[in-house]
């Protein structure tokens, strides 16, 4: 069953709105250069101690070193870490080691084909990739709402050696496309949920229903 992962969760009430809806990973963001729904590291910890231990709580840290981004996590107490910056893959490496215990997603910002060529720098090192719709030369490093070209992401996870998750410009309409072409472990969401700033109940049902009816065993 395709997983889902709705991030920006602001509140212990947004993560069980979520929950209920059928989502299994949850995203919280913490302090970034652009991008929507970032909370402070003191609301993170909240909403990561208040939630089953059988949820995946995902920080987005843009943190560049494996020392900083060990530490952030711990501070935090999430069970794992989004990297939303490309990081140097001897860091990721040595972050493997630091944190053994913890699910490590490397975000790939899909530009074009050179995307690819994070699979064998960083794929030894990670949990699983996600792909996004950021421009990391522009301090963009997500939350933009735009989609990318699906072509290199179904190419992206043909190659991939560990899960790929997909984000970027996904909302209930094309969840079920996006299932189909690229043929991910996962969809990320977040603005494509929200109305007036808030998580909408009635879409995040629509999204993940829609995106389970197109993925493997439905």
């Amino acid at each position: 069953m395709i997983r889902i992962k709705i991030c920006c969760i602001a509140s212990p009430a947004e993560a069980a709105l979520a929950l209920a809806a059928g989502a299994d990973v949850l995203g919280l963001v913490a302090a970034m250069p652009s991008g929507p729904g970032p909370i402070s590291d003191a609301a993170i910890a909240e909403i990561a101690a208040s939630l089953p231990s059988q949820v995946l709580s995902l920080l987005l840290t843009a943190k560049t070193t494996a020392d900083e981004i060990a530490d952030h996590v711990h501070r935090t107490g999430v069970r794992g870490v989004q990297i939303v910056s490309h990081i140097d893959p001897a860091e990721q490496a040595q972050l493997a080691r630091l944190l053994p215990d913890h699910q490590r997603w490397q975000v790939v910002h899909v530009e074009d084909d050179d995307a690819l060529t994070m699979i064998p720098a960083h794929g030894p090192h990670v949990t699983g990739f996600l792909l996004d719709s950021g421009r990391p030369s522009q301090q963009e490093l997500g939350g933009t709402g735009r989609v990318h070209d699906w072509a290199i992401s179904a190419a992206f996870v043909a190659a991939s050696p560990v899960p790929v998750f997909l984000a970027g410009g996904l909302n209930p309409g094309n969840a079920a496309a996006a299932v189909a072409q690229v043929q991910p472990a996962g969809l990320d969401i977040c603005s494509g949920l929200r109305r007036e700033g808030r998580l909408d109940e009635t879409l995040a049902r629509c999204f993940v229903s829609a995106a389970r009816q197109a993925g493997p065993g439905a």
